[in-house]
């Protein structure tokens, strides 16, 4: 104990008894224990935590508003829905997306996948902007129906649902 009653813990002057914390004492402890702590890198930085990546507007054709968009999720984590058709049961579409999910990696786009209805998934991208690249291969494959990002359908090459584009 210090002359005048009180404790140090961790270098902090503490006045109460450790029983006593609450969520904010412990907090604020555990961010003075990772300031002596090593840099993360940037990749392993929580996405809340990541300062915005830098975009220079001036280079892009704002008559094309896919590039816009493309540049402002880059570095973002961004889902896309997929719809399949031709495949009745969940086993069928998990089967056909894990493909597509397959293809996409090789192609270093990388993807997690999610079925969440038996003909849908949703593909999860850590940078957003690889979506659009998805889209492309995804709208061209055999079984798929539709794909959907940031609420905007893009129908599939063989999709008999496909509806006329304006």
């Amino acid at each position: 104990m210090q002359p005048d009653g009180e404790k140090t813990l961790i270098g902090l002057k503490v006045k109460k008894d450790l029983r006593d914390y609450n969520d904010v004492d412990i907090e604020k402890i555990f961010e003075q224990w990772e300031e002596k702590d090593d840099p993360l890198e940037p990749d392993e930085v929580p996405e809340w935590k990541r300062e915005p990546p830098k975009v220079d507007f001036s280079a892009f054709n704002f008559n094309n508003p896919e590039d816009v968009l493309k540049a402002s999720k880059k570095g973002k984590s961004l889902m896309v829905f997929v719809n399949v058709y031709g495949k009745e049961t969940r086993p069928e579409t998990d089967q056909v997306t894990s493909l597509w999910q397959t293809s996409l990696m090789n192609n270093h786009i990388l993807a997690e996948r999610f079925i969440i209805e038996d003909n849908r998934a949703i593909f999860m991208f850590k940078d957003g902007a690889q979506a659009w690249d998805a889209k492309d291969f995804l709208i061209d494959q055999e079984f798929c129906d539709s794909v959907t990002i940031e609420n905007k359908p893009y129908w599939g090459k063989f999709s008999p649902n496909k509806k006329d584009e304006l």
